[in-house]
């Protein structure tokens, strides 16, 4: 765990708290700060947040739900690791939601909004790329996406985004430690730009379709990369790539 306890702001009741622990857990095991297959203590996550047992818990269950911890009986509890089988389902899922979204916009009229609030994201992207600011880049794309459920009027659907697509970010966190290519991700999400400026509901679509099935195609040099974190379907062993 961190050295220093994550800031918290707590909410009232064991309800509004366990949400607030589950929300920097998985904020740290997107994150890598929480490592796949890492154990963790309930007694040790509550004693460094400043919390008790009980929300503590609740949050580790929460998790486990979504598939970011694995609680197994005799042993404990651990940070799921990667697995294709969990990201070709969060893709699946994100690729839905976002189109469906996309084409909303269209359907209300707003994809000329929508497009010129992308082309202000994409400038901080370029600066980003520019200067190699890895992280802020990737918010930047974090936001840039988020802009498309705004103009679609579903803005306070995010937390159902984030819940399909967690698995997706995991993957998507770690390619940015050097396995993705920020100027090409950049010129995708211009491409997706400038088919939304341009009316083109179908080309648009394409455009990010292709860019969102992008993170299949790099699994490998995940891999390759960083084998420690996956594992085989349905077990807790190490891959042996």
């Amino acid at each position: 765990m961190a050295n220093q306890p994550t800031p918290m702001k707590l909410g009232s009741g064991t309800d509004a708290l366990s949400r607030q622990i589950y929300r920097v857990l998985s904020a740290r095991i997107i994150a890598f700060e929480l490592k796949p297959f890492e154990a963790l203590s309930e007694v040790g996550i509550a004693s460094e947040l400043g919390v008790s047992r009980t929300p503590t818990r609740e949050a580790l269950l929460r998790l486990s739900d979504i598939g970011l911890v694995e609680v197994l009986p005799q042993r404990g509890t651990f940070v799921t690791p990667l697995r294709e089988p969990d990201l070709e389902r969060s893709q699946f899922l994100r690729e839905a939601l976002e189109l469906a979204l996309l084409k909303r916009v269209f359907q209300l009229g707003r994809h000329k909004e929508l497009a010129g609030r992308l082309e202000l994201e994409i400038g901080i992207q370029e600066t980003c790329a520019r200067l190699g600011e890895m992280e802020r880049f990737y918010e930047s794309d974090e936001n840039f996406h988020a802009l498309i459920s705004d103009a679609a009027g579903l803005a306070h659907i995010k937390s159902e985004i984030d819940r399909a697509k967690v698995h997706m970010d995991r993957f998507r966190r770690l390619m940015v430690n050097g396995v993705d290519d920020m100027n090409l991700v950049l010129e995708q999400h211009k491409a997706i730009t400038e088919t939304i400026a341009a009316g083109n509901a179908a080309a648009s679509g394409k455009a990010l379709q292709v860019h969102l099935q992008r993170v299949l195609r790099l699994t490998d040099a995940a891999k390759a990369a960083f084998p420690q974190y996956f594992a085989f379907e349905g077990s807790l062993r190490r891959s042996s790539r």
